[in-house]
């Protein structure tokens, strides 16, 4: 779908969201089993994103659908069990967020709809046939988050010109990873720069990572986007903070980080609720493409890049969707 047609459908949705909503009583009680890498507390943006999407379709909280709600706190090994809990719960549609969540939930079951978010590349992965003709019980919306770190290493070294050493903050257990660390590797090779893996996989090894990156003389850092580091986002903005390490994020979720560049989930998941609605009214999973971002949001955070003396380049500031002072 391209950036337009995109921009078009949101806008009808919300232009006739009143109507909709007066015109559309659903009868029955949607059980929705949401299968996710952090607490409801940690994800409330984006939960609460979820619900409006619904809610502007008519649906009512607590009358036309109740959300089961599943975390694996920070631990991917738990998602097989959730994700098991839930279709022995027989809910209505899941929706998950990240690879191991994804896999769990197709490997849990062929007949519930499962609805993706977040999956760098779930053909590669094995979760859809294609993008376009997905087959199977599962359908949704991918954040191309492999490609992409490719542009958050130009950005990080327009942002820190003198870096030498950019170190990345990577959960290789995640089978997501892997492919993006070689996108970090290749296109901090084409700058003339040398790249360093942090292979961070329980948060105890957060603290020890960021020592490593000061001691092996960093001057950058790169953050990866799945359960553990978005579990403990707060800690490694943090940590970031202390150890005067400028740093890349893959979304605004990492309040007060440097900078970040990725999908804007809170609009996915709202989207997200459109594509569960098509499924309730009959839709087929296996006959609905999954959706690709066309538009990514460079946030840069002033008041962080001040701590750290950094000078913003003004054709960075210029390139920003959002700057916050």
């Amino acid at each position: 779908m391209d950036r337009r047609r995109f921009l078009l459908t949101a806008l009808a949705g919300t232009l006739v969201a009143p109507l909709v909503a007066e015109a559309q009583h659903p009868e029955k009680l949607y059980r929705i089993g949401v299968l996710e890498r952090t607490s409801p507390a940690i994800n409330a943006t984006n939960l609460d994103s979820f619900r409006q999407g619904l809610h502007a379709l008519g649906y009512v909280d607590g009358k036309s659908y109740a959300i089961e709600y599943r975390t694996a706190d920070g631990h991917d090994e738990r998602f097989p069990g959730l994700a098991v809990e839930l279709v022995r719960l027989n809910v209505d549609l899941i929706l998950t967020r990240g690879t191991p969540a994804a896999l769990a939930a197709k490997n849990a079951t062929t007949t519930i709809p499962v609805v993706i978010l977040g999956v760098g590349d779930p053909v590669t992965q094995g979760i859809v046939a294609s993008l376009a003709h997905p087959g199977g019980n599962v359908t949704g919306l991918s954040a191309a988050v492999t490609a992409i770190y490719a542009k958050r290493v130009q950005l990080l070294k327009e942002l820190v010109p003198r870096a030498v050493r950019i170190a990345a903050l990577f959960n290789m257990s995640n089978p997501a990873l892997p492919p993006q660390w070689k996108e970090v590797a290749t296109a901090t090779r084409s700058l003339g720069i040398e790249c360093q893996l942090l292979d961070v996989r329980k948060a105890d090894d957060l603290e020890p990572a960021f020592e490593t990156a000061i001691r092996q003389r960093a001057d950058a850092l790169v953050v990866g986007l799945e359960t553990l580091t978005q579990t403990n986002q707060r800690t490694i903005v943090d940590l970031a903070a202390k150890r005067r390490l400028p740093a890349i994020y893959a979304s605004t979720e990492f309040a007060g980080g440097l900078v970040s560049y990725g999908a804007n989930y809170p609009e996915m998941y709202r989207h997200a609720a459109s594509v569960a609605h098509r499924i309730f009214t009959g839709a087929k999973p296996a006959d609905l493409p999954v959706e690709e971002p066309t538009k990514f949001e460079l946030v840069i955070n002033r008041k962080t890049a001040r701590a750290l003396g950094l000078a913003i380049p003004p054709s960075l500031l210029a390139r920003a969707d959002t700057v916050l002072e």
